[in-house]
């Protein structure tokens, strides 16, 4: 089943694989994609269905060094470089809109951008800054209604900007302790107003953007992507956390939207998912459902057989491995890829991985 054709909410793709979304930080002028991005992008395009690397709708949300946006003309022009090329070379592409909140350095932003986030607490850790190397997170600014108004603007726009630049479609980045997961996370929102306080008051912002990208672009090309038991950048589980998301995802169900893309991070040494609720998640979603976590070819034809997901996604195997359908599917040795090149600027560990034709 792996590799069969599946048809999501309309657009073909070529088998069931799914490039999963990964940063590289290889945007270095104006946070805007270039040939060398494209290069990279159509390398891989014998995935089924390309997530690009966490791309924001916002100035306030390119929290890290060198990563992508999609709010300006000269973005929209270098991310049509990238799905020209994933499409002549036959594949598909959705972008991940990624706006990192509180999960962020100033150093890091535009000039006329701020840190913001739910709420005023800083996020645990550090981050890269090309500036002055690692550095604490910037303490965010709590944002008000009308901030929150304008992020939901911010991201309706980058998805109609996505569709002007070519994808096939977004996907929303409600995990891994960003945004959108900050307004979601009980151990991060401590608001009281509507957008907190509650289970359905901290699941509102994700709902409201959801709908605004589905007026926006329609729900066949809007997806989303959620960790309920992930411990990114200060999450974790909490009191009620499965009753919250399994009414979420039912909202999301009804609105449409075209895929649900549940990650599991264990493998990287976070709590596992539980199954019964990948199960219940399973069940309350009426369209595609997307795994990822840790599969290899095997294990990921065990959970397509069983009916436990439409679709598996792998992350750091298409780093190393430009061809990895065509290496699963004949058995051949996957290549290991390179750690300390992850996000560093250059083709070194992001282009020059060869394919086994090469």
């Amino acid at each position: 089943m792996l590799f069969e054709a599946f048809d999501l909410g309309g657009t073909h793709l070529a088998n069931r694989t799914v490039m999963a979304p990964m940063t590289r930080s290889r945007c270095s002028h104006n946070n805007a994609p270039d040939a060398l991005v494209a290069k990279y992008y159509e390398q891989r395009a014998n995935a089924g269905l390309i997530v690009t690397e966490g791309t924001s709708p916002s100035p306030n949300g390119v929290g890290y060094a060198r990563i992508p946006g999609l709010y300006n003309e000269e973005q929209v022009q270098g991310w049509r470089l990238v799905t020209d090329a994933v499409h002549q070379a036959g594949g598909k592409i959705f972008v991940q809109l990624m706006h990192t909140g509180r999960v962020s350095h100033q150093d890091n932003l535009p000039a006329s951008a701020h840190v913001v986030g739910p709420s005023a607490e800083v996020c645990p850790g550090e981050m890269w800054t090309d500036k002055s190397g690692m550095q604490s997170h910037t303490a965010p600014v709590a944002m008000t209604e009308a901030d929150i108004a304008k992020a939901i603007a911010e991201y309706a726009t980058a998805a109609t900007l996505a569709i002007k630049a070519g994808f096939d479609g977004v996907e929303l980045h409600a995990a891994n302790g960003y945004l959108m997961e900050q307004f979601l996370n009980a151990n991060v929102n401590k608001r009281t107003d509507g957008y907190g306080g509650s289970a359905d008051a901290r699941n509102r912002f994700v709902l409201e953007v959801a709908q605004a990208c589905v007026a926006a672009i329609g729900a066949d090309k809007v997806g989303i992507r959620i960790s309920p038991y992930g411990v990114f950048n200060g999450t974790g589980a909490f009191d009620g956390v499965e009753d919250q998301f399994l009414a979420l995802t039912k909202e999301l169900s009804a609105m449409g939207l075209v895929y649900l893309h549940l990650v599991d991070h264990s493998a990287m040494g976070a709590p596992p998912v539980p199954a019964e609720l990948k199960t219940k998640l399973r069940t309350a979603f009426a369209q595609t459902f997307i795994a990822v976590g840790g599969f290899d070819a095997q294990s990921a034809e065990k959970v397509l057989q069983v009916k436990g997901a439409d679709l598996i996604a792998f992350g750091r195997p298409f780093i190393s491995n430009p061809d990895l359908v065509a290496r699963m599917k004949s058995g051949a040795t996957l290549a290991a890829p390179d750690i300390s090149t992850f996000y560093t600027p250059g083709e070194k560990g992001y282009t020059d991985y060869p394919a086994l034709s090469s």
